[in-house]
């Protein structure tokens, strides 16, 4: 029974365990000795998940899915252009709402790349493109692990206090780009033997940002991190989330339109371009904002992503149910 009003829930299971790290991190966080050795573990876990996403993106696949060059063009556009502008403009607004660290969370997560796993599930139950979806959501995970970092230090490094150094870069380097490249030249050797193993190694993937979410988190905490945050600071960014999910979703449904695209392609495009990556983004954010408040950043990541696969689960059954019944007649 609980099974299956669980797999009913729009709430994602790997964000259920999300919110449970956040709870027990609440209630029991990392301190002292054992707190040195999660963040060591952390580095490994981080390293260990964009060496899995380096074995699971095929090179020779995104370059001959790039023949529909205007349909990955406009995604990117949506993910790395349109959602920083919005980004960029609110963050001076959202300081006065919110606060500092909240709204440069805010604008964090307008940086990092579309998700994979949901995009292509989403385009898929509303009957759209779903090659093209693979692609395109591919190549954004793909581009942002260069793109999101050159985006932060170019919209946030003044603005938002977030200070690099020659340490930090290299770190960035050896714990991010490093593991992909190597991920990268291993996968013809390493997927074969991944694809055997897909349910554990699913659950390496999660696990290993369930844990970046509870040392981000625990560290928080012995910040004060709920102290800083009150209810009511909660709910608007909820509300933001909301707000940009719902603007993005009719924005990348009458723009494609216009430029010619058909029923299939616009709806690749809005699941593929609205979406932000919790996956890519938490893990980054440890990176980039080292020394920072970073469960304060990553907050509203977490939660435009919750609210983002409410909103378009909605929307893709909706589109799902057109099609069969356009079939149907």
């Amino acid at each position: 029974m609980f099974g299956r009003l669980l797999a009913r829930s729009p709430v994602d299971g790997f964000v259920l365990s999300i919110l449970l790290a956040v709870v027990v991190a609440a209630v029991l966080p990392a301190r002292g000795t054992f707190a040195s050795v999660l963040d060591d573990v952390v580095v490994a876990a981080i390293a260990l998940l964009f060496f899995l996403y380096g074995t699971r993106l095929h090179p020779r696949e995104a370059l001959e899915g790039l023949t529909h060059w205007r349909l990955h063009l406009t995604i990117l556009g949506f993910t790395f252009v349109l959602f920083p502008i919005i980004g960029y403009l609110l963050h001076p607004l959202l300081v006065h709402v919110i606060g500092t660290d909240l709204s440069s969370g805010m604008l964090y997560l307008t940086l990092v790349p579309s998700t994979v796993q949901s995009s292509i599930a989403f385009t898929s139950i509303a009957r759209g493109n779903v090659p093209g979806a693979i692609v395109s959501a591919s190549v954004s995970n793909l581009l942002g692990v260069f793109l999101t970092p050159i985006l932060v230090v170019w919209l946030m490094s003044t603005d938002s206090g977030v200070q690099f150094s020659g340490a930090s870069i290299t770190k960035l380097l050896l714990e991010i780009l490093l593991p992909f490249v190597v991920g990268q030249v291993l996968r013809p050797w390493v997927a074969p033997r991944l694809r055997r193993y897909a349910e554990p190694t699913k659950y390496v993937d999660r696990g290993s940002i369930v844990l970046v979410v509870y040392v981000a988190f625990s560290e928080g905490v012995r910040e004060g991190l709920w102290s800083l945050v009150s209810a009511w600071q909660v709910i608007l960014m909820v509300l933001i989330a909301t707000a940009l999910v719902v603007v993005m979703l009719i924005a990348s449904g009458w723009l494609p339109k216009r430029m010619g695209f058909d029923r299939e392609d616009t709806i690749a495009i809005q699941f593929c371009g609205t979406k932000k990556s919790l996956a890519t983004g938490l893990p980054m954010a440890t990176v980039l904002f080292a020394g920072s408040s970073v469960g304060l950043i990553v907050l509203p990541l977490m939660i435009f992503h919750q609210v983002q696969l409410i909103l378009c689960s909605w929307l893709a059954t909706r589109y799902g149910r057109a099609a069969e019944e356009t079939v149907a007649a």
